[in-house]
């Protein structure tokens, strides 16, 4: 087998110019996947979680909308009447509609993107969870991996929402995010 020659002195390769790009695009791949995902999360997703959210809120307090949509049965159970609830019911839909405004706010901003991103995960779990058993949604709703109907808003929807949300877990706020900034100016210990 004979060999090739040897590039000419001074080009370099083409391998090494494939990997000096490669280089390039994996080191810069935390800042643009990290300001993309949030603009693509801003651009789709804030809205309707700011909408969810104020649908839970009445004035300066919790609506019967919020306690309905986080304990259906148990509302349905205490005719309507959230102070039959316990302390642990109000606090629980208390910080959900809390996250509901915030976390949406801390990823447009870039600001503990990475904890914002884990938080919405759990945030989805919940959602999730609560449309399944507590508000009895169908089959159709829930959906099927690997169906080859990619339209069910829990399991294909919000999957796809948990996926931008790992990114952002994993890749932090990227560039123009309040996280970046605060690195900046902060002294490192």
């Amino acid at each position: 087998m004979t060999e090739l020659a040897p590039p000419a002195a001074g080009l370099p390769s083409l391998r090494a110019q494939v990997d000096r790009a490669l280089g390039v695009v994996t080191r810069s791949a935390p800042a643009v996947l990290g300001l993309t995902g949030r603009a693509v999360f801003a651009a789709t997703l804030a809205g309707f979680f700011w909408s969810s959210a104020l649908t839970k809120v009445d004035g300066f307090g919790l609506s019967l909308n919020a306690y309905a949509q986080i304990y259906p049965r148990a509302m349905e159970a205490a005719g309507y009447d959230a102070n039959q609830l316990g302390f642990f019911a109000h606090l629980v839909v208390a910080a959900g509609t809390a996250a509901e405004f915030m976390l949406p706010l801390l990823l447009i901003l870039g600001l503990f993107t990475r904890l914002a991103a884990f938080g919405m995960i759990g945030f989805l779990l919940v959602v999730s969870l609560t449309d399944i058993f507590g508000h009895g949604v169908d089959a159709t709703a829930i959906g099927a991996l690997f169906d080859r109907q990619p339209d069910a808003p829990i399991l294909d929807q919000r999957l796809l929402w948990g996926f931008l949300m790992l990114v952002l877990a994993f890749t932090g706020g990227g560039a123009l995010s309040v996280d970046r900034w605060l690195r900046r100016r902060l002294p490192r210990s």
